[in-house]
């Protein structure tokens, strides 16, 4: 059989477990992948683990752990940064480990890497049992409000470097390097029309991120109150079936816009815009819960540790770009005496 045409492309894939679980599967398409791009696994996993998966992947990816200099309360993030310093490649794919991309999605990344500095495809679950079909519901509004956040970004490498990376301090790791790419000046394009298939996790994983999800929220105060105000305007309704019915009509024919919107109906069933109402209810829950974590206990449990900034505003990472590069200016400055003698 004819190899594929391999892409000029780096696939960075952080990566932390605790159980092998889905390692065969994992690595029947890290084996596929290899075929296309460079694959570059930077492996957080402990000991036994990180031995296992070496042996099981010699030859066929790079398999790294994160540089141990690289600081920051985020795992993740000091993988993304370990990968990038590593990776060889301009065009870079970021992944987690439930992201599966077709040929088709790594040329169209590729293709709008070459203009943009920034790409942000869509996630959609595939199977879909009724966790996933209750979190679609998410995925719908935040189309139809807006743009979605995907456990996948592609960026340019030089784009990456020049802006010194991003904080590895925070929660919402994604948001945040969007974020800095345009603080920095970077374009990005939001490919609403670029779906990428999402295994979804286990039903006791889902539910151990509810209210960690919900935190996210903190970084974007709109979205926020937003959610705050659900349990209040639900109880106001609850005294008027039909004002309450009006609003969870409203809340699916708004998923449903999202749902049809960049012909979204190919990857998403048409029952995904009923999961929208119930998943409201859910986030306008742990959102209060969220807020109660981050006033009693000071942020919100990630791992082994607790993050207390979900991500920076724009604003501060402006400031804190400029900052920077002020200070990288001055160092480069040549000392006054040594311009006289000039």
């Amino acid at each position: 059989m004819r190899r594929p045409a391999r892409l000029p492309m780096t696939y960075l894939l952080p990566l932390r477990w605790h159980t092998d679980t889905g390692l065969a599967e994992l690595t029947d398409y890290l084996r596929w992948l290899a075929d296309r791009v460079d694959v570059l696994v930077v492996d957080g996993s402990a000991p036994d683990l990180f031995a296992r998966h070496a042996e099981t992947w010699r030859g066929l990816v790079r398999h790294l752990p994160p540089d141990p200099d690289r600081r920051g309360l985020n795992g993740k993030v000091r993988g993304v940064h370990t990968g990038v310093d590593a990776a060889d490649h301009e065009h870079l794919v970021i992944a987690d480990d439930d992201v599966r991309y077709d040929e088709a999605g790594l040329r169209a990344v590729h293709r709008l890497l070459g203009r943009v500095d920034l790409v942000r495809p869509q996630n959609y679950f595939d199977p879909l049992p009724w966790h996933a079909w209750w979190d679609t519901g998410r995925t719908l509004l935040n189309r139809a409000l807006g743009d979605d956040y995907p456990g996948t970004l592609a960026v340019r490498r030089s784009t990456f470097l020049a802006m010194g990376g991003y904080d590895a301090d925070v929660l919402f790791e994604n948001l945040e390097l969007i974020r800095t790419v345009r603080a920095y000046g970077g374009v990005e394009a939001t490919a609403a029309g670029l779906y990428v298939r999402r295994l979804p996790p286990d039903a006791a994983h889902f539910r151990g991120q509810r209210v960690r999800q919900a935190y996210d929220d903190l970084a974007q105060p709109a979205r926020l109150l937003s959610a705050l105000a659900v349990l209040p305007a639900a109880a106001v309704a609850s005294r008027r079936p039909r004002l309450l019915l009006g609003m969870a009509a409203t809340v699916v024919a708004l998923a449903e816009a999202g749902r049809r919107r960049a012909d979204g109906n190919a990857v998403f069933p048409p029952s995904t815009s009923l999961a929208a109402p119930l998943w409201l209810l859910e986030r306008g829950v742990c959102s209060w819960l969220a807020v109660a974590q981050r006033v009693l206990l000071g942020g919100v449990r990630y791992h082994d540790t607790r993050i207390r900034q979900p991500a920076h505003p724009t604003s501060a990472i402006v400031r804190r770009s400029a900052g920077r590069t002020a200070t990288e200016t001055a160092k480069r400055r040549p000392e006054p005496h040594a311009r006289a003698e000039g």
